[in-house]
């Protein structure tokens, strides 16, 4: 497979420096790609840099994933209207460790292969290097008017945020530079990969290389990713799409895919799958002839959940999503574990009762009526459940007086009441 190629056809070059290709064409090449380790979990904002490495090492390259334990410390002007906070040492290895984790799951770094992955952090090379040797040995090959013609800088210049650009962060593409020259010399890594806000520091990193050693490196970007409507990808209400299922669980996750439009689907199966061409045409073409069926959304949300969580994880999403959507029956319910529960339900009506008077069991209508007002009135109640319109934990209430007990709790805390084909409430014991 040729990298470039693969990396046009799914939409995922942005800026390619001339040479590259001519490289990649010539030798096994080893690249890498930056990763902020401020939190202990990559978010799906990640995914297309991590999906470019791993297409990396399908086309038979060596990738390196550099967390940037010292970079990540100090903030990055391109795009950025904030610095960061200030990890300590044992924040930042903890986080390391779990974004590791969650790169395996792209990446081979454990097989005998010569282009295995490997990870590396900045912070182990940065750490001892003092600020004057740092200012003797790197500050004095790249001039300051090199540094302001940056695009990122300017901008920040030019009052796009309100405080201006620190000295800090005015250094960071030094640094990143400085990153690039360090795997140059000591991994032979020749080619940089990131998102197209990074062009400026990668360039700074190839014009170190060759100002200190005479030697050619090179860079490729990606897009930054965006939604068909102008949003942000990647953002919702609840903040970002977490990859560790404790923070945005498999069920929300696989949600998040499965309502993209179809315009965003069509570009997204591209960039983050790793299904054929030809396979990714014919669901198109077939997508085209029956919008209504979603088969893009469907299979982009397979692909996605099975290879960031697992196979199970995906299944388990789906069968969640008859329960509010299908004619799922009660043991689909009583499986869901509470964070999906409670995620499957998230915004119906919730209303509080006393776990202790369901100890000794309470009639289904006192309990909707007079402790959780899900029904106007007790008549009212009657009517819908001799109709067969009100049901219980996804099974069919037989009467309007049926005692529930806490045996009937879910996860030992919930009951979900139906009223009628879409309408839920989950009520609350305490």
């Amino acid at each position: 497979m040729n990298f470039v190629e693969e990396l046009t056809w799914r939409g995922m070059v942005h800026t390619i420096m001339p040479g590259t290709e001519e490289l990649l064409a010539k030798e096994q090449v080893t690249a890498y790609l930056g990763i902020d380790p401020t939190a202990d979990s990559l978010h799906i904002g990640h995914l297309c840099g991590v999906m470019m490495l791993r297409h990396f090492q399908r086309c038979g390259h060596k990738p390196l994933a550099l967390v940037g334990g010292a970079t990540g410390m100090i903030g990055d002007p391109s795009g950025k209207s904030a610095e960061r906070n200030l990890l300590n040492e044992e924040t930042l290895r903890h986080n390391v460790s779990c974004i590791k984790k969650q790169l395996a799951k792209f990446l081979d770094f454990e097989s005998d292969a010569p282009n295995k992955a490997e990870l590396v952090n900045n912070y182990d090379w940065m750490k001892d290097y003092t600020f004057l040797d740092f200012a003797r040995e790197i500050g004095k090959h790249i001039t300051v008017n090199y540094m302001m013609a940056k695009d990122s800088v300017q901008k920040r210049l030019n009052g796009e945020a309100r405080d201006g650009l620190s000295f800090t962060e005015f250094t960071y593409q030094l640094l990143q530079g400085y990153d690039f020259l360090y795997l140059y010399e000591n991994k032979n890594c020749k080619l940089q990969l990131g998102g197209s806000d990074q062009w400026g520091n990668i360039t700074t990193g190839t014009e170190l290389i060759r100002r200190t050693k005479g030697g050619e490196a090179f860079a490729l970007t990606c897009p930054l990713i965006t939604k068909a409507d102008g949003g942000k990808f990647g953002k919702t209400e609840s903040g970002n799409i977490w990859l560790d299922p404790n923070y945005t669980s498999p069920y929300k996750f696989y949600q998040f895919w499965l309502n993209v439009s179809d315009e965003d689907a069509a570009k997204y199966i591209k960039i983050f799958t790793s299904l054929s061409k030809e396979e990714i045409e014919a669901l198109i073409a077939e997508h085209t002839e029956a919008p209504h069926l979603r088969v893009l959304q469907k299979r982009l949300a397979k692909e996605v959940t099975v290879m960031v969580h697992s196979e199970e994880d995906y299944n388990a999403a789906v069968e969640a999503s008859g329960i509010l959507f299908g004619n799922a029956t009660s043991d689909a319910l009583k499986k869901l574990d509470e964070q999906t529960l409670l995620a499957v339900f998230e915004g119906v009506p919730q209303f509080e009762v006393s776990k202790e008077a369901l100890t000794e069991g309470v009639k289904a209508v006192d309990l909707f009526v007079d402790n959780a007002a899900i029904f106007a009135s007790k008549g009212e109640m009657r009517k819908l459940v001799q109709g067969g319109g009100v049901s219980l934990n996804k099974e069919k209430l037989a009467a309007f007086d049926q005692v529930v007990t806490t045996a009937d709790l879910l996860d030992e805390k919930y009951l979900l009441v139906q009223r009628g084909k879409k309408n839920y409430y989950l009520v609350i014991a305490k």
